[in-house]
């Protein structure tokens, strides 16, 4: 005799969101897709925003579909994102704007502005957050630096889950996961940084109590379920930030593996109890994210395959529309180490001509520079894996151990090329799978809130008897020393010394 359970996931990423039903029968987990919908930035006179109420009408037409397909029969919606965006609610709970893209310039020299309020160790110690311009923390001082007359009518402030999870139920949430990711939280009494805040000039009443991962909040709301024929439905917290879902879905059996959420960013850390918030941490800009069940991820992003992204959609704007996989087959039939680029130089940070952008960073470090369109994508891919040998040697030396093997999850596992060479790179074993790990850990996640599953443990028991990985083996080479040497001198600014 079975016990089905079906979850509604819906997972909303950088490039696109889908709803996508997970069915747990016996402890063993299957998925069907039901609905995919494209998102990206829409460009404004005031600036780059997302289009959330097209969001909130394709989530509602998944939420339809995903009740028809299972004869509504769903247990529960979990909903997860991307991290650090946010909206602005006023008294009445009405949304007060467009919320804004992570990558709108308006946070360009926000770093050295939030420097002068409060010294960067001093925001780390705070926050644990690695810095970068994308942070909510930064996004805000903007608006205070500019005087947003918003701030003055503004009553609560939301991350982009926790708007779509109160239009869902009602309720008004700070889920633990993606608030942390805002650079304003205290990740040790796991609460707001109001220091930090203060410094900044951001106004603190408008934070919230912090909602706890795997919880039950109520029951979709009685005028959203006639429209979508999914009545009853609960609504359960999961780990919002898609990486924290993510991460729920990796198929470890020991506790030193390293993970990377591989996709328009790559994200590379450890599983670790407690937050890392020492000087070398500090050095090296990791940043601590909460995990669920008392965890942490301590790691980096990292510019993964948004290089990829960005060349193949101005390659498509001249009308060379190329599928991903012929760009990949492009890159394995180019030649190898032409030049090395650090992904994360800011360069690369906005929309643009990313093929112009890679070549002129290789000719002002007086490299090789790439002119095919196969050489171009190979020199990234490589500067990815890279790059993610760098991040792996100063993990370790954080944590303080070898971490052996590397778990890829995430959408970027179907490129088997960048798998290969993080094998190659790094010189340790690869596990790519599974490919819908975020859906998957925002089904699970649900699972345990609705209490028919009960740990971590359970949960990653069931991604193992349910997907089968990818194995990638080392292969380094003499290739790959030189090419990390190279990247290191890159990095440091000594482009005038390489030949």
């Amino acid at each position: 005799m079975t016990n089905q359970r079906n979850y509604l996931a819906v997972d909303l990423g950088a490039e696109s969101g889908r709803t996508i039903v997970g069915t747990l029968d016996n402890d063993h987990l299957s998925l069907t897709e039901t609905h995919r919908f494209g998102n990206g930035p829409v460009r404004l006179p005031d600036g780059l925003h997302w289009d959330v109420l097209r969001l909130w009408s394709e989530i509602k037409a998944g939420i339809g579909i995903s009740s028809a397909k299972f004869d509504k029969h769903l247990d529960s919606i979990g909903l997860d994102t991307w991290g650090v965006d946010f909206a602005l609610l006023d008294s009445q709970g009405g949304l007060l704007s467009n919320p804004f893209h992570y990558r709108d310039e308006r946070t360009d020299g926000m770093l050295e502005e939030a420097f002068k309020r409060m010294s960067r160790a001093e925001i780390f110690s705070n926050t644990g957050i690695q810095f970068m311009q994308i942070n909510t923390l930064y996004q805000l001082l903007a608006m205070s630096v500019q005087k947003s007359p918003l701030f003055d009518v503004a009553e609560t402030f939301v991350t982009i889950p926790d708007l779509l999870n109160y239009y869902m139920s009602g309720e008004i949430t700070n889920e633990f996961t993606n608030s942390t990711t805002t650079q304003c939280l205290d990740p040790r009494q796991r609460a707001w940084a109001n220091p930090v805040l203060e410094a900044m000039n951001i106004p603190t009443h408008l934070f919230g109590p912090i909602t706890d991962s795997g919880i039950t909040i109520g029951t979709l709301r009685p005028h959203i379920a006639e429209e979508t024929g999914a009545s009853g439905v609960q609504i359960v917290v999961p780990a919002c930030h898609d990486t924290g879902s993510a991460i729920v879905a990796v198929p470890a059996q020991n506790q030193d593996f390293a993970w990377i959420s591989s996709g328009t960013w790559s994200i590379m850390g450890a599983e670790v109890q407690e937050p890392c918030l020492n000087d070398k941490a500090l050095k090296y800009n990791f940043t601590n994210e909460g995990g669920v069940f008392g965890t942490w991820r301590l790691s980096k992003n990292i510019m993964g395959l948004w290089l990829i992204q960005e060349c193949k959609r101005g390659w498509a704007q001249h009308g060379e529309d190329l599928s991903y996989d012929e760009i990949t087959r492009l890159a394995f039939e180019a030649r190898s180490f032409l030049a090395v680029i650090d992904v994360d130089d800011g360069g690369f940070l906005h929309s643009g001509d990313m093929p112009k952008r890679i070549r002129n960073y290789c000719a002002d470090t007086n490299q090789t520079v790439p002119q095919s369109k196969g050489e171009m994508i190979r020199v990234a891919l490589e500067s990815i894996a890279l790059k993610y040998r760098w991040v792996l040697e100063r993990l370790e030396e954080l944590i303080g151990k070898r971490l052996d093997p590397i778990h890829i999850i995430g959408g970027g596992t179907k490129n088997r090329l960048l798998n290969q060479f993080t094998a190659d790179s790094t010189g340790r074993t690869v596990v790519s799978g599974p490919v819908e790990a975020t859906a998957i850990g925002n089904v699970l996640m649900q699972a345990i809130g609705m209490k028919h599953l009960g740990s971590l443990s359970d949960a990653r028991e069931v991604v193992r008897v349910s997907f089968e990985p990818e194995i990638y083996e080392p292969k380094r080479t003499s290739e790959w020393d030189e090419a990390y040497t190279l990247l290191q001198k890159v990095m440091n600014n000594v482009a005038g010394t390489l030949s």
